[in-house]
């Protein structure tokens, strides 16, 4: 077998919703604090005490939504306790990360303020675990009532008079593990509960997302959708990439090349995880009105020696580059169902955009690849065959290639290549269909000569996109070589 590709450009499945971009901000380790949240008379230059250089680097990726306070965390978060003067907030111990304290400087008014500043949409969990039915109704009253209400006038003593817009709220978090260990019945009847006084104020409508499966939980899905699936919009999906065990994950940086095959085999079980609980939604919900929310997953290794347990730092290598462009080909592949994807996290938390310590920062490779693939949001996904030569390791073979495509509005296609092999380039031949010649052609890469490249704050550049030349056209066809452990992204104008 060869590769091949063959795009029919004038056949669309679909259109890639924008939010599949989006990122998740937990109050856990150094994401909120440090990372972003660094207060008006830090020394780090900021505004309105979120630091700049990473508020620029997070605008540049046009991130759609951005989910809060977690997570876990988001159970045991009471969000009185975050509002009002700052050295008047109550101090608490942050139970889930590390037993630190939360001072709770960053709260509702900052988190909407972040989202202002970043042009993103803000999507908060709420507390089902701890929390009460008022303190939900509540709170959701406080950020989008405009009248007059104890909320909405609570609101107002703190500073804003005019209601925020809240597109997206979610009734619990993982509420079969630490949002309370649940059972999907007692589950189903509380977020009906819950989720009955999650009201629209003034013309804002929430997109109520039910706590949804982890990972090959298919009973969770199946008792959601069939108890409460009226009564949602969409339903979360948890699936993280651990390449060893849960007890010990392996390493980020010092791994073998089994390792790295078994990462990419455990990336790609994405699909078939989607398609398990696609398949439940179907029966309850044919004409996919409720959304499928995958609102955490990404790579989950041991932390960086020397740091708290409890923070979840880790580095972050070209193979966490090679994760991100495959899971957000197979995202793209199923839009019909997929409505939004939030990697865990967004800073200096797991597989992370940056990286922070100090008033430096860096960027990561899973950023150059959100960077690089942002040219896929909103647009149409186009119907492609791909053919490809396998990639084997110790008896077992997992495809060497991954590939997307998608047109804009102006008729530009964008074809996302991801080589997995550690060893052997990739020469793809690509084949149009439905239009005439492809006219000009160019590309970008994200490349390394070592599995576990990564970035430093010593050598920041030391993994970051490239022009990529590695292609020809010829006769209407468009063959790319690719390095080994690459990504590419080929722009292609009529």
């Amino acid at each position: 077998m060869s590769n091949r590709i063959t795009i029919n450009a004038d056949v669309t499945k679909g259109t890639i919703n924008r939010n599949i971009y989006s990122h998740f901000a937990e109050h856990l380790g150094r994401c909120i604090y440090e990372g972003i949240w660094v207060g008006e008379d830090s020394p780090i230059p900021n505004t309105n005490g979120v630091r700049n250089d990473v508020l620029a680097a997070l605008k540049q990726l046009n991130i759609p939504v951005l989910r809060w306070p977690g997570g876990c965390f988001a159970d045991d978060y009471h969000w009185m306790d975050g509002i009002g003067p700052r050295e008047e907030r109550p101090r608490m111990i942050n139970n889930h990360w590390g037993g630190v304290i939360e001072n709770n400087h960053f709260g509702t008014h900052e988190f909407l303020m972040l989202c202002e500043m970043l042009g993103a949409e803000p999507y908060i969990a709420g507390n089902v675990g701890s929390g009460t039915v008022k303190e939900m109704k509540d709170w959701v009253e406080y950020m989008t009532f405009a009248g007059e209400s104890p909320m909405a006038d609570l609101r107002r003593k703190n500073g804003r008079e005019k209601p925020w817009s809240l597109p997206y709220f979610g009734v619990g978090n993982e509420n079969w593990g630490c949002g309370g260990n649940m059972r999907p019945e007692y589950y189903s009847d509380l977020y009906r509960h819950y989720g009955s006084y999650v009201r629209n104020y003034d013309g804002n409508k929430v997109y109520k997302i039910a706590c949804g499966a982890n990972d090959y939980n298919v009973q969770w899905t199946e008792v959601m959708m069939r108890e409460s699936g009226r009564h949602m919009d969409g339903l979360s999906l948890h699936y993280y990439v651990v390449p060893g065990t849960w007890a010990d994950k392996g390493s980020a940086t010092d791994f073998t090349d089994r390792e790295w095959f078994v990462t990419m085999q455990k990336a790609l079980k994405m699909d078939e995880i989607i398609a398990m609980h696609s398949t439940i939604m179907d029966r309850y919900d044919p004409e996919k009105r409720v959304g499928l929310v995958v609102d955490e997953w990404g790579t989950w290794y041991n932390v960086e020696p020397g740091t708290n347990p409890g923070f979840l730092y880790q580095q972050n290598t070209q193979r966490d580059a090679l994760v991100a462009s495959s899971t957000l080909d197979i995202f793209h592949r199923h839009c019909d169902r997929v409505q939004m994807a939030n990697i865990a996290q967004t800073v200096n938390v797991l597989q992370a955009m940056v990286l922070t310590e100090g008033d430096r920062m860096i960027l990561t490779p899973t950023y150059h690849v959100f960077d690089m693939y942002k040219v896929h949001q909103g647009a149409s996904l186009l119907d492609m065959q791909l053919q490809s030569d396998t990639y084997e390791m110790d008896g077992e073979s997992i495809p060497q290639i991954s590939a997307t495509a998608s047109r804009q509005a102006d008729g530009t296609i964008h074809i996302g290549l991801t080589n997995f092999s550690h060893v052997k380039e990739a020469v793809i031949p690509v084949e149009f269909r439905g239009i005439g010649q492809p006219g000009t052609v160019s590309g970008t890469i994200l490349a390394t000569s070592a599995a576990n490249a990564h970035n430093t704050f010593d050598q920041p550049n030391a993994v970051a996109p490239a022009s990529f030349q590695g292609f020809q056209l010829a006769e209407g066809v468009l063959t790319a070589t690719l390095p080994p452990m690459s990504v590419v992204v080929l722009e292609v104008k009529a």
